[in-house]
């Protein structure tokens, strides 16, 4: 009779993991306002049972390939051109959104000028050397104009669609992590850099950018699953945890409008 028992249980417990040991969710991101913004989702996810922890990269480039990979189940770091960027250099990721989460306008700094308007004739201006970012840079020195690209183009041009260039202005890549390093660099003179690599060094676009994009700006940032993984029902329940009133009323008030919740929510 024990025998049996025992089996029985064995075998119960065998079909019902779930009993035994809830899957903790892991969602990767990179360090600054990214993590501030998820640890008060996991801190509403957790009132509805959902275990999640927070895996941060210190290398942005790397999230997509791990979440293909299986290595987290989520990421949540990434604006949309860049993940469609991704994608058409590597198709077979199968990655898809699942969840908007917020706006962080990009901007042009500087510790030697006020304004675009004060760049000179040969100054030098950093970018990112991503595709996505640094297209977006470059659209945004259009705006301010600074430069002109060619028609068409899209939301990532690169250095080669540049078709004027009056003041004849030095655009260097580098990696986006390093944009703000630069800006201590004697022959840059501006330099654009993202909201998450600025936030964690006290700057704050709203306030000490040169140029900003407005709140019409196309890059949403969103959660991302795998593509098998779009209607797990755990994930949509972290994304509606996220996607709350009180995460919302904490980006406003963290970030002073300088990062917007880019979902709906009772207000």
């Amino acid at each position: 009779m024990k025998k049996i028992l025992l089996f029985s249980l064995l075998f119960l417990f065998s079909l019902t993991p779930g009993l035994l040991a809830q899957k903790t969710i892991v969602v990767g991101t990179t360090s600054g306002s990214d993590v501030d913004i998820l640890e008060k989702a996991v801190e509403i996810a957790a009132r509805d049972g959902l275990k999640v922890e927070i895996k941060e990269f210190s290398d942005y480039t790397q999230l997509n390939p791990v979440l293909a990979a299986g290595e987290i189940d989520l990421n949540a770091f990434q604006h949309i051109p860049y993940l469609e960027e991704y994608l058409k250099a590597n198709p077979d990721a199968k990655l898809v959104v699942i969840g908007k989460t917020y706006v962080s306008p990009l901007g042009f700094y500087s510790k030697k000028i006020k304004s675009l308007d004060e760049l000179k004739k040969g100054d030098t201006v950093t970018i990112p050397n991503d595709a996505s970012n640094g297209g977006r840079a470059l659209l945004l020195l259009e705006k301010a104009g600074k430069i002109k690209l060619k028609e068409g183009v899209g939301i990532t041009p690169t250095v080669l669609d540049i078709v004027e260039n009056p003041l004849e202005i030095k655009i260097v890549e580098v990696d986006a992590a390093q944009t703000p390093s630069t800006l201590d660099d004697p022959a840059v003179v501006a330099a654009a850099i993202n909201n998450n690599y600025a936030q964690p060094l006290g700057i704050n676009p709203s306030k000490d950018s040169i140029f900003l994009e407005d709140a019409n700006s196309p890059y949403i940032n969103v959660i991302v699953a795998r593509e098998g993984d779009a209607k797990n029902p755990d994930y949509l329940r972290f994304v509606k945890a996220y996607q709350t009133k009180e995460v919302a009323d904490f980006i406003l008030e963290k970030f002073e409008g300088s990062t917007l919740p880019a979902y709906e929510y009772d207000k």
